[in-house]
């Protein structure tokens, strides 16, 4: 019987996709939705799609203006904002989901496909980070060889 051996990589020492922003809305948080071809065979493009519109739809829910983000608002005005050191505003609260949705699916998806997602705010908003964690970063082969 032949038996698969798969190596997993620290996520610093592996291949890298990333999925950039889409400022053809404006300037909110979206990501795009194209498939990226180093994805192909690695995991199903439909948990690809939902990934990133559940990533996309908590980012316009966080940017979404409501009756009480403008009082939000209104009442960091009025406390000199000292009401930020007792109170989460909207927008962290929509970025904690974003936390708890991406480690749910690294747990529940990715890391069964030997991928990981980074959480975008790690990378300042402005990619979605997908790391193979069984594929050597080209390059880093040869470095590590020559140490």
């Amino acid at each position: 019987m032949a038996q698969t051996q798969t190596t997993t990589l620290s996520q610093a020492n592996c291949k890298k996709v990333f999925v950039r922003r889409d400022f053809c809305e404006g300037g909110g948080v979206r990501f795009g939705t194209r498939f990226p071809a180093e994805l192909e065979g690695k995991i199903d493009r439909p948990l690809f799609d939902y990934t990133i519109n559940t990533l996309n739809s908590l980012y316009a829910e966080a940017e979404k203006g409501s009756c009480s983000t403008y009082c939000e608002g209104c009442m960091a005005c009025l406390t000199a904002y000292i009401i930020y050191f007792c109170a989460e505003t909207h927008y962290e609260k929509c970025l904690k989901k974003v936390n708890r949705f991406v480690h749910e699916q690294n747990e529940q998806v990715w890391t069964k496909h030997g991928l990981l997602l980074t959480d975008p705010t790690e990378r300042g908003l402005r990619v979605v980070e997908i790391s193979l964690l069984t594929e050597p970063e080209p390059g880093k082969g040869e470095q590590l060889q020559s140490a």
